[in-house]
């Protein structure tokens, strides 16, 4: 990695760094990551766009929009701060043209099928020949190995194999997906941390390697301890979103929304007092029916008749109190009491803004600039950066090809023929 230098800017955490991003779903928030750190992250897309480029949902612009106008919201925000490169890699051209980024790139991120670039002529054996310092890191469903590698899989297919989605929905429903590509962002997290670790390696020893990473086995991981609890208990999981575990844990709705308390149960008997303490200040109507020794009692509070008691007296009294109110006196008292923030409220945050966490994007072609989640996380001397708008396809042809060796009229050429 080649360090740059900037007169009036800080340098980013990865200035310097070139990385090659094949373009696909499962690895574009690995891309990003790196390119908010500073990375040259050249997106490779086929003639007229990578099928990301499609993505609901779509910003809204005026009839007489350019046709090549960056529409999708999500290519927006997870290609911001990318160059983009047009290539055909099923052409011997574009496969060349692909060996000669390479050679000159620390890192490539691919999420086709397993094999699919060996077979081109553009796996890591023979990318890494030319380049031994390379890290590839392939972001697939099951990983490169085993029986199921070869299986073609979405986000939620890969939520279901591994697990998590048996855990999101309601009890007497089916299981319900997470909103957001859980699956292919969990990916691309762990893929970027796992090839920081590969690059740092190669940096100091001079060999690069694949780095490996299977969706499926990170939505295992996202289960947190359901596998444990099988493992030591016998006990598989079950899904209960909207059941009240105890009585004063769970979700309560308020004047403008809900709240998550956590009152009551294991691991949260010691904040019953409190409570107590709280309603009986604020002298909520059928208090007295929470005193008496059985509220200490982990069995009674899982019993149907401690959840409706607890319901009808400090459900009726939280729904004439706002979010805000409720867990500003929660916090005064040490009770564990959380907003369930919708994304109004996440907008109007004060916390979010007093960190700056949410960055403006202005998109060429569309009307007003778009607000969208920035970092979540700040680093004081290489500080992140939202980066250039979200390229057209294949925008940067000319600058990239050029630095390697590519003369005008070749690249003309290459366009003429569809390659490029």
């Amino acid at each position: 990695m080649n360090a740059t230098s900037h007169s009036s800017v800080a340098p980013a955490a990865l200035d310097g760094m070139r990385v090659l991003e094949i373009a696909g779903a499962a690895g574009q928030y690995c891309g990003k990551l790196f390119a908010g750190l500073g990375a040259d992250v050249i997106l490779v897309e086929p003639p007229g766009g990578a099928n990301i480029r499609n993505c609901a949902p779509y910003a809204s612009l005026p009839p007489d929009a350019d046709a090549d106008t960056v529409r999708s919201l999500a290519f927006a925000y997870f290609n911001s701060g990318k160059r983009s490169v047009t290539l055909d890699l099923s052409k011997p051209d574009g496969q060349a043209l692909l060996r000669r980024l390479a050679a000159q790139a620390d890192m490539v991120i691919d999420s086709g099928q397993p094999g699919a670039l060996a077979a081109l002529g553009c796996g890591y054996e023979a990318l890494s020949q030319a380049n031994p310092a390379l890290v590839m890191t392939s972001i697939t469903p099951f990983g490169q190995t085993g029986p199921y590698s070869a299986y073609l899989a979405d986000d939620l297919v890969c939520l279901a194999a591994g697990g998590f989605l048996y855990l999101g929905g309601y009890p007497d429903s089916p299981p319900m997906g997470a909103y957001g590509g859980q699956a292919h962002l969990g990916g691309s997290m762990f893929g970027a941390v796992a090839a920081m670790l590969a690059l740092t390696h190669a940096e100091a020893t001079g060999q690069g390697e694949h780095v490996d990473v299977s969706m499926q086995e990170c939505m295992v991981l996202a289960m947190e301890n359901a596998v444990q609890f099988y493992d030591l208990e016998g006990t598989i999981r079950k899904r209960t979103a909207g059941v009240q575990r105890f009585a004063g844990t769970g979700v309560y709705e308020c004047s403008d929304g809900h709240i998550y308390m956590m009152a009551g149960g294991i691991g949260a008997n010691r904040f019953w007092g409190r409570t107590i303490e709280w309603l009986t200040e604020e002298g909520v109507p059928g208090i007295e029916r929470l005193l008496g020794g059985q509220w200490q009692e982990t069995d009674y509070l899982q019993s149907d008749e401690a959840k409706q008691i607890f319901m009808e007296v400090f459900g009726d009294w939280a729904r004439h109190h706002s979010k805000a109110y409720l867990y500003s006196e929660g916090q005064n008292r040490h009770v564990p009491v959380a907003a369930i923030n919708a994304v109004d409220d996440l907008i109007a945050s004060q916390q979010l803004a007093a960190r700056n966490y949410f960055m403006t994007l202005d998109q060429p072609g569309w009307p007003r600039p778009g607000r969208m989640p920035g970092a979540p996380y700040q680093l004081e001397r290489t500080p992140w950066r939202a980066g250039a708008p979200a390229p057209l396809a294949g925008q940067h042809n000319a600058e990239v090809y050029g630095a390697r060796g590519v003369a005008a009229d070749d690249l003309a050429r290459l366009v003429a023929q569809g390659v490029v």
